[in-house]
């Protein structure tokens, strides 16, 4: 992980859920974006969401760890500004492309796991995610993906919170009369979001495919106040 700081702090709920603490020594903090938690609660993981970290895993000493992260910047995309290229508009008219949301979580969990070698997506991890369904009215896990003869080309996981909706981890096929299937899939999510009132996508790190679609680098301070305003209203 590119970054990280030497010592990690263990971060507990407890912390999560307060909010001077979180301003005084998080959101301040610009030496530190990583934490740990070895707690797997859906409590936990809403929490951590809802205050503004993304979360993957590592394992340390045979345990599987959870590492919050607030980013020192991010990739956030105002729906209003989503861009599609002439090439991913043929690509999806041509073939006719539909998205599919659901929250099929171990099938897409598992499609990511295959694609991406050593994925912090684990089996674990997926189902902290099936854990929060329901529990929180504010807070809901989705599977997005598009199918080509009934076979899952392209998808990903993330979560809606208020009206902002966060990715997690995402694949496609490697195929090459797949080109461009990943980057429709994240625009026909983009499209869907839109339609259905969603103001603000978190794209997680800096990486080019993301600007593509017209997401901006936020560094932290702009990320937790646009964050914060979108998050709230519930759909």
């Amino acid at each position: 992980m590119e970054n990280i700081q030497r010592d990690i702090h263990y971060l507990p709920y407890e912390s999560l859920i307060n909010l001077s603490y979180l301003q005084e020594a998080i959101y301040s903090d610009i030496d530190n974006n990583y934490y740990w938690s070895d707690d797997y609660s859906a409590e936990y993981y809403i929490a951590q969401a809802k205050a503004g970290f993304i979360t993957v895993t590592e394992v340390y000493k045979g345990q599987e760890l959870l590492l919050p992260e607030m980013q020192f910047e991010c990739a956030l995309l105002d729906l209003e500004q989503l861009h599609c290229s002439k090439k991913v508009a043929k690509r999806i008219s041509k073939e006719n492309l539909q998205l599919t949301t659901d929250s099929n979580i171990e099938e897409i969990a598992q499609y990511i796991e295959e694609t991406h070698k050593n994925s912090w997506l684990t089996k674990h991890y997926a189902s902290i995610l099936r854990s929060t369904v329901g529990l929180d009215r504010n807070f809901k896990v989705i599977t997005a993906y598009v199918e080509h003869h009934g076979e899952v080309i392209a998808g990903e996981i993330g979560y809606m919170i208020g009206r902002t909706y966060t990715s997690l981890s995402g694949f496609s096929k490697k195929n090459k009369k797949y080109n461009n299937y990943g980057t429709a899939q994240l625009v026909l999510l983009g499209k869907y979001l839109k339609e259905n009132g969603f103001i603000l996508w978190s794209l997680g790190h800096n990486i080019p495919y993301k600007k593509a679609l017209g997401a901006e680098i936020c560094e932290r301070e702009c990320f937790l106040e646009r964050w914060f305003t979108s998050n709230n209203e519930i759909i």
